[in-house]
């Protein structure tokens, strides 16, 4: 996690970590896990890889120490997730956008459900520039999102309803195509009566715009997958997994 200024930063703490967890079946990190195996099975760049936004490192805890004897440590700047994290990792907190990393050190980063992208614009473009920095020239970032496409298909979504701890929790979201945000509200009631509440948002681009955006920040596009099988993105994709190798610049 980076620092998002106080309401997101308010979202992307206790309340994003009590509200996720129940959704995170085990079966479905299984598969993000051996999906982010094989893609850095072929890396050749020598160095260290990071889960930037590790949170309480459900992908790290499995995959460190199955990398070809890589170091895997997780960043995050969430303090309750860092502290709660699963065992197996090293993480050290940090804002994303201040890695406490000397340029060209690592030779692979990866980031989970938009970490990337809850940002103003100016700022992803600004990340993203932060990450090519760290990475080794044919260095690898491996992202997910979600297509343009799909969120576009559905501008109003929402979850009202129970979650396993006796929690109650609530979101609206709704997306505006013409800033490619989906802007959202969400609400947990724990079972003491405690209240979290936070607005977030996530930006969006359509898949030409993203290459150009990755490419000027200093990458050059290997995939773009449809899902955790490897294949194209359809119409009927739900996820966007993307492979970027750090240009020689």
């Amino acid at each position: 996690m980076a620092d998002r200024g106080p309401g997101l930063s308010d979202f992307f703490g206790e309340l994003y970590l009590r509200s996720t967890l129940p959704f995170l079946a085990g079966d479905v990190t299984d598969r993000e896990v051996e999906y982010l195996r094989q893609a850095f099975s072929d890396l050749r760049v020598p160095g260290p890889i990071a889960d930037l936004g590790c949170g309480h490192g459900r992908h790290a805890s499995q995959l460190a120490g199955t990398l070809g004897g890589r170091f895997l440590f997780g960043a995050d700047l969430d303090p309750v997730s860092l502290a709660e994290r699963d065992a197996g990792f090293d993480a050290v907190r940090a804002d994303l956008f201040r890695l406490p990393l000397a340029d060209r050190r690592l030779a692979g980063a990866y980031a989970w459900y938009s970490t990337l992208f809850v940002f103003e614009d100016a700022d992803i473009e600004r990340l993203l520039k932060r990450v090519a920095a760290v990475l080794k020239p044919a260095g690898m970032l491996v992202f997910h999102t979600v297509p343009y496409e799909h969120v576009a298909s559905l501008p109003v979504a929402g979850f009202d309803g129970p979650l396993p701890d006796g929690s109650h929790l609530v979101e609206k979201a709704s997306f505006d195509p013409a800033t490619g945000r989906d802007n959202a509200y969400r609400e947990l009631t724990r079972p003491d009566g405690t209240v979290l509440s936070g607005h977030f948002f996530i930006r969006y681009y359509p898949r030409p715009e993203m290459a150009r955006l990755v490419e000027g920040a200093g990458f050059k596009v290997k995939w773009m997958h449809g899902g955790l099988d490897g294949g194209p993105v359809s119409a009927a994709s739900t996820d966007l997994i993307v492979g970027l190798e750090r240009t020689h610049a």
